[in-house]
């Protein structure tokens, strides 16, 4: 069984078993969260629940493993002839969910 869920603006498809990295959660670590489901399905795609926007019903279930911050992202400006270089680093933070269970 397989869903499509949607967190932080962005829609991801998951299995049970599955790690997901997502947007940062303000949710403390070992904690359960429940995510939004626009899409159900079975492996042969023979029962497919497609919802507007949300399934009715269905439910998909994860757990927070950690919270940490992605590899930096070295961001450079330059501007030839007038000696104006700018180096800037960034590094996103992102939560780590494990699906626990899907249930249509």
């Amino acid at each position: 069984m397989f869903a499509i869920v949607r967190t932080g603006g962005k829609q991801y498809l998951v299995r049970e078993g599955d790690a997901l990295r997502v947007e940062k959660l303000e949710i403390a670590e070992g904690s359960k969260h429940d995510l939004e489901v626009l899409l159900v399905s079975d492996e042969e795609a023979t029962a497919v629940k497609v919802g507007s926007p949300l399934v009715s019903g269905a439910k998909v279930s994860a757990t927070v493993v950690k919270h940490d911050r992605a590899d930096k992202v070295s961001v450079v400006k330059y501007k030839p002839k007038v000696r104006y270089t700018r180096n800037v680093g960034h590094r996103q933070p992102y939560t780590t969910l494990k699906i626990d269970s899907i249930k249509a």
